[in-house]
């Protein structure tokens, strides 16, 4: 458990408290076959028979049976108690940093991943820790408590048992080492599994617009049996070790109870120390039997630890720990690139943005149009630092974006990015995440200018209109004016919308940007457009190409320079008349 012990601090009580009450019953159990044997010996087979003298002993193991109860109860509700709340603290920690993830971070693991690292992994250590505290004292105790009791009866006999545990302690050893690689692969195939789940449900409407399900039916099959042909071939190793150490458990018995038959007839041990003794024999071995269950549970569980600790061992690349001006929030919105190149893998040749140079004045209007794959969303992806430049520098109001506060920064400025994303809850919840104080009137006119007002006050419930998982019970076009409406909310100093009004019709969008001219003239407004009538009237145009800028003006200008933007212009021109 190294690495995990400020989860353990909290509820040191519990994990203390805990399995000393588990000892109780330990105590219960190596006494009980001390008083049973003495009932038999002293009470049942003496001369003459002492009914007083069993039905004492009778009601010490009664009372001896409901300390154990009492133990039993109390050390499985500490217990459940300090896994639980361990398990919880844990699960907050990892999607807090899960939290602190850049989207480079991100990349790394896949949705599924995180979902199964999240619940069934940290799942697996609670179940571990919980079994660890209910049985790690307990089984040690029993173990130690069965040879000193089976010692003290008859060494001989004893030694039976001895030189069983070696050969138990051989299987364990060989199910572990085939037992844990073979669970980190299992853990592998729930997050394969996961994320063929994700992806099915939340792109189920397109599922069945192409009548894909059978083919979605048959990867879920393949991923689900998958998982199930790793599962047991994992689970096998748990199978076969319990019938194997209960063979050698029943063998050992049966050595025992040969050898002490023989003594039995010849007066060298009575009936009621053959039954504790035997009693002591199965104790022996079904704690040892404990202790394997309990480092075969820990080697999944260890599995899981491991990928767990990979993501609170993430190295976040992109944080503000080393700002220079924590204190500063983007008053203006003037925006600079000063010799800016990006690539997202370092340690490879393919470069996404090279030798950007541009800068943008406080209230200005800049289109940034291009082909596909020339590199308009990771430019403007830089901004709010969602990636970090590889060389030069982004400026904001005249400083380094990264010199900001992560919070401070991204407060100045309003992202509607390529994918839309509503969350489950109303559409005034949704629209709140811009600014959880605003009021019924500043919600609404927000809504107004992305118009989307009319449309929501369409539905029956209005805003209270609840929205299913990912927006999917509106449109895409009025999934993006809700978008734009909750950027707008935030009063951002610099917007920017990534092809944001593609599923919007051409007047819808013009009266967007002509609310823009109002309600947003003292913002930076960044446009990233596939259409040039969404850019035409922009107070400049930023052409991309291959990650490269080349042009830079207004229409008219960039009609007259760029070739690259007479292709786009004239290659739209008869398809939507572009005037």
């Amino acid at each position: 458990m190294k690495g995990y012990f400020k989860y353990i601090k909290p509820y040191l009580l519990y994990f203390i408290v805990g399995p000393i009450l588990m000892l109780t019953e330990v105590a219960g159990e190596v006494f009980l076959p001390k008083f049973m044997q003495m009932s038999i010996d002293n009470g049942i087979k003496a001369e003459p028979q002492s009914t007083g003298y069993v039905l004492a002993m009778g009601g010490l193991m009664i009372l001896t049976a409901f300390i154990m109860m009492a133990g039993g109860v109390g050390g499985n509700f500490f217990a459940v108690k300090a896994s639980a709340n361990f398990a919880a603290d844990l699960r907050k920690d990892v999607y807090g940093k899960v939290q602190e993830f850049s989207f480079k971070n991100i990349d790394t693991f896949s949705t599924g991943s995180l979902v199964t690292r999240l619940t069934n992994d940290i799942t697996q250590l609670q179940n571990m820790l919980r079994m660890c505290l209910v049985m790690l004292l307990r089984a040690p105790g029993m173990l130690i408590g069965g040879i000193i009791m089976a010692f003290s009866y008859n060494a001989g006999l004893a030694w039976i048992i001895i030189a069983i545990i070696p050969l138990l302690g051989i299987v364990v050893g060989v199910m572990i080492k085939i037992a844990f690689p073979r669970f980190g692969i299992m853990q592998e195939k729930i997050d394969k599994l996961n994320s063929t789940v994700q992806e099915s449900l939340t792109n189920v409407r397109v599922i069945k617009s192409f009548v894909r399900r059978d083919f979605e039916e048959q990867r879920f099959g393949n991923a689900n049996m998958d998982l199930k042909q790793n599962s047991m071939a994992a689970m096998k190793i748990m199978i076969l070790t319990m019938p194997f150490m209960t063979l050698l458990m029943n063998v050992a018995t049966l050595l025992v109870v040969g050898v002490a038959g023989r003594q039995i007839v010849v007066g060298k041990m009575t009936i009621g120390t053959l039954s504790a003794f035997t009693t002591y024999i199965v104790q022996i071995l079904m704690s040892f039997m404990m202790l394997a269950m309990i480092i075969l549970q820990s080697s999944r569980a260890l599995a899981s630890s491991r990928r767990i600790r990979e993501v609170l061992d993430t190295n976040i690349d992109l944080d503000d720990k080393n700002a220079a001006k924590k204190n500063a929030v983007v008053t203006d919105g003037k925006i600079e690139f000063r010799n800016v190149s990006f690539k997202y893998y370092l340690d490879r040749a393919e470069t996404v943005l090279e030798h950007i140079n541009f800068s943008v004045e406080p209230g200005e209007t800049v289109g940034i149009i291009g082909s596909t794959g020339s590199g308009k969303t990771s430019l403007v992806q830089l901004i709010p630092r969602l990636y970090d430049a590889t060389e030069g520098e982004v400026l904001i109001d005249g400083i380094n974006v990264k010199d900001y506060s992560l919070k401070h920064l991204r407060d100045g400025v309003g992202m509607v990015l390529q994918k839309n994303v509503l969350f489950s809850g109303t559409i005034e919840e949704n629209l709140k995440w811009g600014d959880e104080a605003a009021s019924e009137e500043e919600v609404r006119a927000a809504a107004e200018a992305a118009q989307a007002d009319l449309f929501v006050r369409s539905f029956t419930d209005g805003y209270q209109t609840e929205l299913g998982q990912g927006g999917v019970n509106v449109s895409g076009g009025q999934k993006q004016r809700l978008c734009i409406a909750r950027a707008l909310l935030k009063k951002p100093k610099i917007l920017i919308l990534d092809d944001s009004t593609s599923a919007v019709d051409t007047a819808t969008e013009a009266k967007i940007r002509e609310s823009f001219s109002g309600s947003l003239k003292d913002t930076t407004k960044l446009i990233i457009a596939q259409r040039i009538t969404s850019v035409v009237e922009a107070d400049k145009i930023i052409v991309l190409d291959d990650g490269k800028i080349v042009g830079i003006g207004r229409h008219e200008e960039l009609m007259e320079s760029c070739t690259a933007y007479q292709e786009i212009y004239y290659s739209q021109k008869d398809k939507e008349g572009v005037a």
